[in-house]
């Protein structure tokens, strides 16, 4: 975890409010990957790997699917899976175990917390289910918009109830989080983990982030470091 090379956050103003993606920022989808891999009927590595090279090469996630089933709908296959006994879930295990403690610590501190992803209705449910300390839990399905689509970013900042600049976004992918969010006018976190976290790189984005984080242990830290009258 680090301030990005060559940005200090001179000039930048208080933070307010710190939104968080959910999947690989919060959620750890090793598990949820690992079903898709069985219901396909294709071992996990190799489903890991074609999913990396996908990613690897600037593709949609979602094209892994088609290349062990071409015509893959996910969506169908999502109501096949409830259907069959076989949702896709996650639960409290499968939290990173410092996002708990991350957004309760933000809450203390008075910043708004929300949690804004690309996630289905059912993944809003059971974000909801979980009792996390957050004001606002945003959903793609919810809003009837996803990312990288400007309109999400800006019902993110209306649900922040501040100014943009005072809204810290912190995501894992630089395409679908940090690169929209600050064309949104919003501060940004890139944080360093699953795949989109290690395989995607664009120094003219990263190096505009306000923090650049290995995990969200020390994020409440940097933010009072950051005002300084919460130090």
């Amino acid at each position: 975890m680090d301030n990005p090379t060559g940005w200090s956050g001179v000039g930048v103003p208080h933070i307010e409010a710190v939104f968080f993606d959910v999947g690989e920022t919060i959620v750890d989808e090793t598990r949820e990957y690992g079903t898709w891999a069985d219901w396909l009927g294709v071992p996990r590595h190799t489903f890991s790997a074609v999913f990396g090279a996908v990613i690897a090469r600037g593709g949609d996630y979602r094209e892994t699917f088609q290349y062990f089933r071409p015509g893959f709908d996910l969506a169908v296959e999502r109501e096949r899976r409830g259907a069959g006994g076989q949702p896709e879930t996650f639960t409290e295990e499968d939290l990173y175990p410092d996002a708990r403690p991350c957004l309760g610590e933000l809450a203390q501190m008075g910043m708004r917390v929300g949690l804004a992803g690309n996630q289905t209705a059912r993944a809003e449910e059971i974000l909801k289910s979980l009792d996390l300390p957050v004001d606002v839990i945003g959903t793609s399905d919810g809003w009837g918009v996803e990312k990288p689509s400007p309109s999400f970013f800006a019902r993110m900042i209306e649900e922040a109830g501040c100014p943009a600049e005072s809204v810290l976004y912190v995501g894992d992918r630089l395409d679908n989080d940090i690169r929209p969010a600050q064309a949104a006018g919003m501060s940004t976190a890139l944080i360093r983990r699953g795949p989109w976290g290690f395989i995607l790189d664009d120094h003219t984005v990263s190096s505009r982030c306000l923090f650049r984080l290995i995990g969200l242990a020390d994020l409440p830290h940097l933010i009072r470091g950051h005002n300084p009258h919460e130090a």
